[in-house]
């Protein structure tokens, strides 16, 4: 799903597996372990595994047959990688069969102040990313950032042509928290999507998440969140509140 649902949308379950990349990418996940949680995850039918560089042909392998995606991530966790590892590591990527990209932009360069670098290794990947009509999001790690700088963070992200900015990489210390999915909501162009990531455990915060804008949700609690949608669904309240709805679950905190 990559369009905004407007509030008072009744949604499926289908609706939200379209919404969710899960996220696999703790440094101690065996293959194995990769391989087993792609397989299972793939049956929901979700819209992409989010795996380490390294387990992108593992993982296409174990969603072959379904219709979920294979992401991964560059330069993650901290986005210092040099601009041209960055794009060397997307090619990689885009080799072994990645259907989307998250990169960390370089947050040391953007607290510094600079702005053209922070652009400029962002429209690196970018361009390798959208030569083969691949989506490349950029997370911009909010938990590190105060507002103007995340404000900064989102328009070098329009700027170098990023299809989504991304709140976090769940290793930081903070995730997605709503005044903050608004602000980057307020501070890219339509045409820019925003994903949440970390903290987006129930199904009453991806909800409120969705009202504010948010077209995607990074999670490791995909299983509550599809067993929420169907007993919301059910009963026939599987619907997107009114902006502004806060919910205690929203508190940002890991995966």
């Amino acid at each position: 799903m990559s369009h905004t649902i407007t509030p008072g949308t009744t949604m499926t379950t289908q609706d939200v597996a379209d919404l969710i990349d899960h996220a696999l990418l703790k440094p101690e996940l065996t293959p194995e372990e990769v391989e087993q949680a792609c397989r299972e995850l793939a049956a929901d039918e979700i819209w992409s595994v989010c795996v380490r560089p390294s387990d992108v042909r593992l993982a296409l392998a174990a969603v072959d047959g379904h219709r979920t995606r294979v992401c991964t991530v560059i330069g993650f966790p901290h986005g210092t990688t040099s601009t041209a590892g960055k794009v060397a590591e997307a090619r990689q990527a885009l080799a072994d069969g990645a259907t989307e990209l998250d990169m960390v932009l370089n947050i040391g360069r953007l607290r510094g102040g600079d702005l053209d670098a922070v652009r400029q290794d962002i429209a690196a990947v970018v361009e390798v990313g959208h030569a083969t009509d691949v989506l490349v999001k950029v997370i911009i790690e909010t938990a590190l950032l105060d507002e103007e700088q995340k404000q900064a963070a989102c328009r070098a992200s329009a700027e170098a042509g990023a299809d989504f900015v991304k709140t976090s990489t769940g290793f930081a210390g903070g995730g997605a928290t709503l005044p903050d999915v608004r602000l980057m909501r307020a501070s890219v162009p339509d045409g820019v999507q925003v994903k949440a990531s970390g903290g987006v455990r129930d199904i009453d915060t991806l909800l409120a998440m969705v009202a504010e804008g948010v077209t995607r949700i990074g999670t490791s609690s995909t299983q509550a969140l599809l067993a929420g949608a169907r007993e919301r669904e059910q009963a026939g309240t599987l619907v997107v509140p009114e902006p502004g709805s806060d919910v205690a679950g929203a508190d940002g905190q890991g995966y």
